[in-house]
């Protein structure tokens, strides 16, 4: 990954302000800060973007992993588990740190409390949540 112009891309500065500002690729960096683990699954993803397809919340995560702002983590083989999910979707850092030379994560914490505060969540919902995450 280049990150020539001091952004993970070598996208200008602003171009990459912009595109990670996009609305369902905002929401998409605002649910990964604000799952517990910091690591959702793209079932989790979907869940809470009900009013985007699923196409499209794979798309948009697809391109934030392009430009270097999230990516993908699996887990081992000897630690997957039937029924839940292996791959999970987290900030790089070097997008940890573009978000915060932006001042896009000033409301890190509070995307949190509000995430803890939903309530009536999808059985299978809380099932993952709670699934084995990688360690990095």
């Amino acid at each position: 990954m280049s990150t020539e112009h001091g952004t993970p891309t070598g996208m200008e500065t602003r171009e990459l302000v912009h595109f990670v500002t996009q609305q369902t690729r905002f929401a998409l960096i605002a649910n990964i800060l604000q799952h517990p683990e910091q690591l959702p699954s793209m079932y989790e993803l979907e869940q809470l973007n009900p009013s985007v397809s699923d196409a499209t919340v794979y798309k948009h995560i697809q391109k934030l992993i392009d430009a270097g702002i999230v990516k993908e983590v699996a887990l081992d083989d000897d630690d997957r588990r039937q029924g839940y999910p292996w791959k999970f979707y987290g900030l790089t850092d070097e997008g940890r740190a573009f978000l915060e030379e932006h001042n896009l994560l000033a409301a890190e914490a509070t995307l949190q409390r509000i995430y803890d505060s939903i309530a009536d969540k999808p059985e299978k919902m809380v099932k993952y949540e709670n699934a084995p995450r990688p360690t990095e």
